[in-house]
Parts: structure tokens; C-alpha cells; sequence
């Protein structure tokens, strides 16, 4: 039997390579099991909070987690279902609306910087920077001259916070046009999911082909040796939920975190009274 390669490997981008989203399957699962991924799934979670907890104790390197997709893509379920594993005293998500006009009197990666996890945390991101090179773009926000030079900014950026302990992992979701025009009536036709839907997603919609050129551009530009994309399929709920675990554990793994020494000047024979 064959052995399954690592998810991390076959949906990573490789820098220089030029992404077309229009290529890729929406539904692939690259031979994983449905009716094994429960199993595999909850082995994740806790193989993640192990790694986070020595992650935590080191206090020598951080984590920062990237989610971005299109409207409807599955950022918030992943959140709820992948990283439940993560203790909150260490792990926050951080999510980027509409700049305040403060955060407008700044250069765009400012409120971001601001974000970026300390040692021993990990930060998950729904959305972030590229929004500036997504919505900015698509809605015309900013001139073309301003928004492309943004591409080389982040990579800068990135390469900074690389270079200072943070390991970056940026994942998008990637669903069909179908399966976005489900969820949203999914939400439509839910009274608990009714307070999601407003009526400017389906103008958003209407802007689907400017989406996809402007992320297939954000994946190409912006996919480096420290800061990589990782493309996964995400119309099969359960495979986005086990490709995402299994990425983000192998990361945290490569980082091997180790628990600190004890203080040397503790007793070995002490004991607590």
C-alpha cells in the first residue's frame, strides 16, 4: 500500500509557482476517509494542545496562524472545531473588520503588527493584512500603484517577524461558487445561522472572478520560504478540519518546543509539607 503523503507537503505553495484557483478542486481529499476522520481528528486536536503546551513553557518562539477564504469559506468553523484543542491562556484569535479611523491614520500594517503573538502564544488571524490586498483591491479603495506595492511590503513584514521567533502559517480555504450559494442559504433558511447572512454578501458575490484573481495573485506573490500558503479544499467540511490540524501540528512539531529546564537550584530531594 501506498504511503499518504503529508497534507502539509501537497497542499503547500511553492514559492515562485504561480497559483490558478480555477484549477483546483474544491471538493479533493487526496485519498483521505471521511469515516476515518473523526478518529484522526480528535488524535489532532490533542496532539495539538500537547504541542502547544511545551510551546507555552519555552516561551522562546511563537506561532501565527493565517485564515483567510472568501465569504462563507469555513474560517469559523475551522476555528471552533480545530483549534477547541488550544488552551485560550495561550492561544487568541484576533479578527480584522473595517479599519477605524485611527488604524486609517496609519500605515495598513500597523494594527496588524500590533496583534502578532509573543513568545509562548499562538495567534490565529480571520483575515488580516490581505484583506489590504483583497478588498482594497477589489473596490478599487486604494490606487493600483499603492496596492501593488503592498505584495513586497508583506513579504518584508513577514520575513520580520519570522526572523524574531514567529513561525507563520497562512492557510486558505478554498469552496466553489456552489457550495458558497448553499451556505448562504443554509444561513437564510437556519433561524440560528440567520444573524450571519446581510445583503451585501450577495454583492460580494456578484464580485466572485475579482476575488479569485486577487487572491490567486495574494497566494503567487506572497507564498516564501518563511511565511507559505497552504490551499486546501474546503467544500467537504471534514477534510478542511483534518488538513488544517494536520498542517498546523507538523509546524509545531518542525518547531520543537521543549520544556525548560528546572531551577537548578531546587533540592532533588525536596518535598512539599
Amino acid at each position: 500500500m501506498a504511503e499518504t503523503r503529508s497534507l502539509r507537503d501537497v497542499l503547500r505553495v511553492k514559492p515562485g509557482s504561480r497559483v490558478r484557483l480555477a484549477d483546483i478542486d474544491p471538493r479533493e481529499t487526496f485519498g483521505r476517509d471521511k469515516d476515518a476522520s473523526k478518529d484522526e481528528l480528535a488524535a489532532g486536536i490533542e496532539r495539538l494542545a500537547g504541542l502547544q503546551e511545551r510551546l507555552y513553557a519555552e516561551g522562546k518562539q511563537a506561532l501565527l496562524v493565517v485564515l483567510q477564504g472568501i465569504d462563507a469559506a469555513g474560517k469559523d468553523g475551522t476555528i471552533r472545531h480545530v483549534m477547541a484543542g488550544f488552551n485560550p491562556m495561550g492561544c487568541r484569535v484576533v479578527s480584522f473588520k473595517v479599519p477605524t479611523a485611527d488604524e486609517v491614520a496609519h500605515d495598513f500594517l500597523w494594527r496588524v503588527h500590533r496583534e502578532v503573538p509573543g513568545h509562548g502564544e499562538i495567534a490565529v488571524f480571520n483575515r488580516s493584512h490581505y484583506e489590504d490586498v483583497l478588498v482594497v483591491r477589489v473596490h478599487d479603495l486604494v490606487p493600483k500603484d499603492v496596492w501593488s506595492r503592498r505584495y513586497e511590503e508583506i513579504n518584508a513584514f513577514e520575513a520580520l517577524l519570522a526572523a524574531n521567533g514567529i513561525r507563520i502559517v497562512k492557510i486558505f480555504l478554498l469552496i466553489s461558487r456552489d457550495e458558497q450559494r448553499e451556505r448562504f442559504q443554509e444561513r437564510l433558511d437556519d433561524p440560528t445561522k440567520r444573524w450571519k447572512f446581510r445583503m451585501g454578501d450577495l454583492d460580494e458575490r456578484k464580485l466572485w472572478d475579482d476575488y479569485i484573481a486577487a487572491f490567486d495573485d495574494a497566494l503567487t506573490r506572497c507564498s516564501t520560504d518563511v511565511a507559505p500558503w497552504y490551499v486546501i479544499p474546503a467544500d467537504r467540511n471534514w477534510f478542511r478540519n483534518l488538513a488544517v490540524a494536520e498542517i498546523v501540528a507538523e509546524t509545531l512539531e518542525e518547531m520543537d518546543p521543549q520544556y525548560p529546564p528546572a531551577d537548578p537550584t531546587l533540592p532533588a530531594d525536596l518535598k512539599v509539607e
